[in-house]
């Protein structure tokens, strides 16, 4: 008697499948269409996006790691004795950025709770991470309002922070996806000194609004004059004829958190609270990251 066979498993529940080349494309979707189910149910409308250095602590830390390599160098050789010494009095040195973030997310945060919606408005986001992400995530939790974290797999383990809003805690796969959520709420973007992944973040919104292929207004806050002149030199770009003058005009450099609440505060109730023109407006009902022409 032949035996019977057993029911296969339903495509969506076939894990082999699921995990396969075969089904990228499913994998793809879903870290589209799960972030968008949490965010319409915990009634977020748009976002602010802090982006900088995973590497950078607050001020206590980083002074903290300063005084144990000055006082705990026994048997370590001179050379290497100089390198910790360097990194440890850099990162008390960048910790000011750690405290700036933390500030400006409270400020942030601390504004929009009181904005008359149904939905929340503005509401800080980071890439989930420690140092700049944290300290950000921190500022809007000391502040009594949500924020949100979106993290990454990375071959190195990256955490995400304590300070994020458990049920807007994510966690992607794909740098693209993560990259489009970054977006796709986002009214304003503040770029904290950091590395190789924050300029590719801050000049993919750049060249975004440079090539008009947003339907909204996004604010560029770039943060630390001393440390981005240092960096990049925007005015080359300009004499070299690589960019326009007025694409200069995309974001500002700023150097204070009160400085960079003004500019996003009487920029987004110009833009997204109501002093924007009508067509504008209307545009905005449902966020875009694209035009919907062809």
């Amino acid at each position: 008697m032949t035996e019977k066979l057993k029911a296969a498993p339903v495509a969506y529940q076939n894990e082999t499948f699921l995990d396969s080349p075969d089904g990228r494309i499913l994998r793809m979707l879903a870290e589209y269409q799960e972030p968008l189910a949490r965010f319409r149910r915990e009634q977020i409308q748009d976002t602010v996006v802090f982006f900088g250095s995973a590497r950078f602590h607050g001020s206590q830390q980083a002074e903290k790691t300063l005084a144990d390599v000055q006082s705990n160098h026994a048997g370590i050789p001179a050379g290497k004795l100089q390198q910790e010494l360097k990194l440890a009095r850099a990162n008390v040195e960048m910790a000011r950025y750690y405290e700036d973030a933390r500030k400006l997310a409270h400020m942030l945060t601390k504004w929009s709770i009181d904005i008359p919606a149904r939905r929340h408005r503005f509401v800080v986001t980071t890439g989930g991470g420690p140092g700049i992400m944290e300290a950000a995530n921190l500022g809007a939790h000391e502040a009594g309002g949500k924020s949100i974290g979106l993290n990454i797999q990375l071959p190195f383990e990256q955490y995400p922070n304590q300070y994020i809003s458990p049920s807007l805690n994510f966690q992607f796969h794909y740098f693209f996806m993560r990259k489009f959520w970054f977006a796709y709420l986002a009214k304003g973007l503040v770029i904290f000194p950091g590395g190789f992944g924050t300029m590719d973040e801050l000049f993919e919104i750049l060249t975004l609004a440079q090539t008009d292929k947003l339907a909204k207004k996004i604010l560029v806050i770039i943060y630390g004059s001393e440390y981005w002149n240092r960096i990049l030199n925007f005015q080359a770009f300009v004499d070299a004829g690589a960019v326009s003058p007025q694409d200069l005009e995309l974001f500002k450099m700023v150097d204070s958190p009160d400085e960079a609440f003004e500019f996003l505060r009487d920029g987004l109730t110009k833009y997204h609270l109501g002093g924007v023109p009508k067509k504008e407006k209307e545009r905005e009902v449902t966020p875009e990251i694209a035009k919907t022409r062809p």
